[in-house]
């Protein structure tokens, strides 16, 4: 044994039982240097610990770490582990009774699956995207479009021989293909650490390590330096609301709930199987936190999404009158969750300016992404969950009722700017017999591809930032499947190809139109033109921002309206910029010749109207000339 900089120090002591250590990754862990390897790892309730490992034969004892006062920090230096080593830490738990080897929990790789140890290594990787990291230190999120293409990194694409793609494979293929659809992020289902593939990367073990199946540490480093440095930025699925049960895992780590609660009630979803954090526990909160920041640092994530908000926030989450316990208070919410997130959403900004939170949060919780110190959870965005599901039943029913149902697209505008919304057509939608998007419309082929068309309309145009599940731009028949590709070959097909131009012309217009890209959360870039003409289950709304204003009409019906008059702010020349109907796009054609002429006669209170055709099943976007006034 000998001595390491990576040992803790009091006040790293300090900080981390106050649960204020945030980069728990420069002491717990394995750390490689000139001397052996120094491990450290947090086991209070241990009687003894040892590192075991292909260097010592996994015989226990031979390698033991020693207890660092009263801390329940045990550490040491092994000489005979160097980089590249394989190891796990060996517990008994103080008083007999139980002893295992568990992965180290630092870990910042593991061995690929389903072999489950750890492994000694040291990430060296010489970043380029210096120019992305500082643009976006300056950028404000909300005056800046997000168009996410959510992406399984194990499904998107597969190699000719089936095998997966690896972080650097994936990276000049993912670029390529999410630039030629014009989306400004990528964003990435859980790649850490996780023992079963079907979890989708959702049942973690390894909450510093990127998974192994893709490669190493350096190698998704250079996955997203290469999206940063073609223009696109990066985001992480990242999941504190539960963890794996696997008996390698963080679960009875040291022979005790460590990580998670010793009651069920409180320690055990029942919905996933998984275990759940004891946010309260000081140390717990240092590690979740520190993980978080790990990704946004060593990895430059421009945005960690957060899973399963909601489960965190309610003690009563998905359980039966009995099984749960309330709060101090008497209360179901979960007030060491909310003192965690609230944390969190603070050190973000601090540590990484311009990077944020996204809560994927499916209830009413108030001011979900408001800071802290107004009383809110401090989330940069939160998905709309609500406009996700209202839309996609809409979409669903025949044009022929959709006029009984027209409250499903407007209710949305009550709450609309409560919170920064993202629009999600998420993994989550596709799976489990939900069917795909395609398969969710309904008619006959062409009625079913119109409808889609229009569905990605309302989404572009509507306020909020935007995310599509991979499949989508293909309008892939089948449900998505983890354990094989997207049906590619589809885009071969004309009706397929026009979703994909669709999807990229909508992204244009997104990007290039400051009336869409600018004010996705301020209320004053949105207004109704009708919001009421369920009758002819029309939607018309303008859009305002940058000094410029687009109109947006929407016939979900498969009946065109000819000379459908439209109340605009001004005079003259409307032009039109996009319309879903066109033959470029699998449509039938009819359209406007490319502009709309306002006149003075005034229509839905406004003094100057444009008299359009609004084809079937189809968006029409116009607009206007530069305002002497912007916005």
């Amino acid at each position: 044994m000998g001595s390491s900089s990576a040992q803790f120090g009091e006040q790293d002591l300090y900080l981390f039982n106050e649960g204020s250590h945030f980069r728990l990754w420069e002491k717990l862990g394995s750390h490689p240097g000139p001397g052996g390897t120094h491990f450290a790892v947090w086991a209070p309730n241990a009687e003894s610990v040892s590192v075991v490992g292909d260097f010592n034969g996994w015989r226990s004892g031979v390698h033991p770490l020693s207890r660092l006062g009263g801390s329940g920090i045990w550490e040491g230096v092994v000489e005979d582990a160097g980089p590249g080593a394989v190891y796990k830490y060996h517990l008994a738990r103080r008083g007999g009774g139980w002893e295992g080897d568990k992965t180290d929990p630092l870990a910042i790789t593991c061995e690929v699956s389903p072999a489950t140890a750890s492994l000694v290594w040291k990430a060296d990787y010489l970043w380029a995207d210096e120019p992305w990291m500082a643009a976006r230190s300056r950028s404000d999120p909300a005056l800046t479009p997000w168009s996410i293409y959510e992406v399984h990194p194990g499904s998107w694409r597969r190699r000719q021989d089936g095998g997966q793609l690896n972080y650097r494979e994936l990276a000049h293929e993912l670029a390529d293909h999410a630039l030629a659809l014009g989306f400004t992020h990528v964003e990435l289902m859980p790649v850490m650490e996780h023992p079963y593939y079907g979890s989708w990367g959702y049942q973690v073990t390894g909450y510093f390590a990127p998974t192994s199946r893709y490669g190493r540490p350096e190698d998704l480093m250079y996955l997203v330096d290469h999206l940063h440095q073609r223009g696109l930025g990066v985001i992480l699925d990242w999941v504190p609301s539960h963890f794996a049960t696997d008996a390698h895992g963080l679960g009875y780590f040291d022979g005790t709930h460590l990580y998670e609660h010793a009651d069920p009630r409180r320690g055990f979803h029942p919905d996933w199987g998984s275990y759940i954090f004891n946010y309260g526990r000081h140390e717990v909160r240092s590690f979740l936190i520190s993980s978080a920041l790990y990704w946004l640092e060593q990895y430059h994530v421009d945005a960690l999404r957060v899973d399963a908000v909601a489960s965190m926030l309610y003690l009563d989450y998905s359980r039966k009158p009995g099984d749960w316990i309330p709060n101090r208070f008497g209360g179901r919410e979960n007030l060491e969750a909310i003192d965690l997130l609230r944390r969190l959403n603070e050190e973000v900004p601090n540590r990484q300016p311009g990077a944020l939170t996204i809560a994927e949060e499916s209830t009413s919780w108030p001011m979900v992404s408001r800071p802290p110190y107004v009383g809110g959870l401090g989330f940069g965005m939160k998905w709309d969950m609500g406009w996700m599901h209202d839309t996609l039943d809409y979409l669903g029913r025949d044009p022929v009722h959709r006029k009984y149902h027209h409250q499903e697209l407007t209710f949305r505008s009550i709450y609309a700017f409560s919170e920064n919304f993202v629009l999600p057509l998420s993994h989550d939608e596709v799976v489990h017999g939900k069917g795909s998007l395609i398969n969710k419309m309904p008619g006959d082929a062409w009625q079913k591809f119109a409808n889609l068309r229009l569905l990605f309309a309302l989404m572009y145009t509507s306020p909020g930032k935007k995310l599509v599940f991979m499949g989508a731009e293909l309008a892939q028949w089948r449900e998505w499947a983890h354990e094989a590709e997207l049906d590619w070959a589809l885009a071969e097909q004309p009706l397929h190809a026009g979703i994909g131009r669709w999807l990229a012309d909508l992204n244009r217009l997104y990007r290039s139109e400051p009336a869409l890209g600018r004010s996705d959360f301020d209320p004053a870039g949105f207004s109704w033109a009708d919001a009421d003409d369920s009758l002819q289950s029309v939607l018309t709304f303008a859009r305002r921002g940058g000094g410029r204003q687009v109109l947006v009409a929407l016939n979900f019906t498969p009946l065109p309206r000819y000379g459908y008059r439209i109340g605009v702010s001004h005079g003259g020349r409307w032009s039109e910029l996009l319309n879903s109907d066109s033959e470029h796009y699998g449509g039938s054609g009819l359209g406007n010749l490319g502009f709309a002429q306002a006149v003075s006669q005034s229509w839905h209170g406004q003094e100057f109207s444009i008299e359009v055709n609004l084809p079937p099943l189809a968006a029409v976007v116009f607009g206007d000339q530069p305002m002497l006034d912007p916005a």
